[in-house]
């Protein structure tokens, strides 16, 4: 795998640019914590990335909480990931990795540390976070020296994507980060967004709303470095159930926080109880709003007809999709739910709310319905509509599937990243997206 590098003339002239060479070697992959439940995504796309030939070096900046990693798989990539933290916590390792850059190219590790000051935001705490980043850092840059890492990329935009950029500032090597939203957005320029776009050799949105959300917070010069790469699943691994006929069972999947607006669902449940008796509610995730969604589940007498079923590995996720007829997402934030993706595979309807990229997924009316955030009689009638309605979830469900297999499959989106962050000479002119096939059985 090639990669050529360009980037900007320093002074410290110790070590060759990668402006000067054509280098090959493994990709590194950064996140906050890795691997962990609630980011299967992440582990699919490296997955993903390994099967078409790409080495890659997982990194985290901190372990999982042992309750988010869940599944054989999770965990032996827990065991081959690299934390930051671990190294970073024994002092000698710690300073030997800033002595090594120091020695090495001490341009580089001040003017990281410049960037590191300068990129602050306001008040003393977040100098002394700025100062941890910098800190992990120069253990990471240590670590992806002694890899032969000749790219590093970081999924989301906050504190990991800093550790990234001074990373990058610190080794020289380039770096990339995927950015999903919302939470960035709300806070742009605590987390600097505008240096890291300007600094990254290549930026990925995960949908038409987040590119938007990245245009808006950068320099119009970066723009053309800004590419969408869908988050993806691999189609096969759901529908296994023809569905020749739907019920009335009804499942949401997240985390149980106010964030994913499960309140409404209740409420919204709770009222289509007289009309279909017969139907069930399943709650999988966990969260600290657990407590209080169980007491009103109580306090509207839904009693049997609700299950709260916890956590759930991505494969017990999968049989619970099997045995749906209906996946309600009524989030008041979201990227593009991989959860709907897994539905839709899974030839399900799917009802979500029209928050950022999901109108990108939810074709409203074709493979299910986008309702406004927040409005539980809309809510209602659409969950009446399906639940009343076999047939145009059996249409629905055969569409979602389709749409998936197009435009969200994990190995099509994989190949096209790589070719953005390993094959491409150019970042400022990136290539055209090729066309590709549907990949998945049906």
């Amino acid at each position: 795998m090639s990669l050529t590098h360009s980037m900007p003339a320093r002074s410290d002239m110790s070590q060759d640019t990668p402006s000067q060479q054509t280098r090959t070697g493994p990709v590194a992959y950064l996140t906050g914590e890795y691997p962990k439940v609630s980011h299967t995504f992440i582990q699919r796309e490296i997955a993903a990335l390994r099967a078409l030939g790409t080495q890659v070096e997982t990194c985290t900046v901190r372990r999982a909480n042992p309750k988010d990693v869940v599944g054989e798989d999770q965990k032996a990539e827990e065991t081959n990931t690299f934390c930051i933290l671990d190294t970073a916590r024994a002092p000698h390792r710690l300073l030997g990795a800033h002595l090594q850059a120091l020695r090495t190219a001490p341009g580089r590790w001040f003017s990281a540390l410049w960037l590191a000051w300068r990129t602050r935001s306001p008040g003393a705490k977040a100098l002394l976070y700025q100062l941890f980043y910098f800190a992990e850092a120069g253990v990471l840059a240590a670590r992806l020296k002694a890899k032969g890492v000749v790219h590093l990329h970081n999924h989301f935009g906050n504190s990991s994507c800093t550790v990234a950029m001074l990373t990058s500032e610190i080794s020289g090597i380039p770096y990339s980060f995927t950015e999903h939203g919302p939470a960035l957005f709300f806070e742009p320029m605590r987390w600097r967004i505008d240096e890291k776009i300007a600094r990254a050799r290549s930026i990925v949105a995960i949908s038409h709303f987040c590119r938007s959300q990245l245009m808006l917070f950068s320099d119009q010069q970066h723009w053309p470095r800004i590419s969408i790469v869908h988050c993806g699943i691999d189609p096969d691994r759901y529908g296994h159930n023809p569905r020749d006929s739907f019920g009335k069972r009804v499942l949401f999947v997240g985390r149980l926080d106010a964030v994913k607006g499960a309140p409404l669902l209740l409420q919204a449940f709770a009222a289509l109880r007289e009309d279909h008796p017969d139907a069930t509610l399943t709650l999988i995730g966990d969260g600290a709003d657990r407590p209080a969604l169980e007491a009103q589940a109580k306090t509207l007498a839904l009693g049997d007809a609700v299950t709260f079923a916890g956590y759930r590995p991505q494969e017990a996720v999968a049989d619970f999709l099997e045995e749906a007829d209906m996946l309600v997402l009524p989030s008041f934030a979201e990227g593009v739910p991989v959860v709907l993706m897994e539905a839709m595979a899974s030839r399900i309807p799917v009802i979500a709310t029209q928050v950022a990229g999901v109108s990108e997924l939810i074709t409203d009316g074709e493979v299910g319905f986008v309702v406004p955030p927040g409005d539980v009689s809309t809510l209602i009638a659409r969950m009446q509509t399906l639940l009343s309605d076999p047939n145009l979830c059996r249409r629905m469900g055969i569409a979602g599937r389709l749409k998936v297999r197009a435009d969200f499959n994990t190995m099509n989106e994989a190949a096209w990243l790589r070719t953005l962050l390993c094959e491409n000479p150019d970042p400022s002119n990136p290539p055209a997206r090729p066309q590709m096939q549907p990949v998945g059985a049906e």
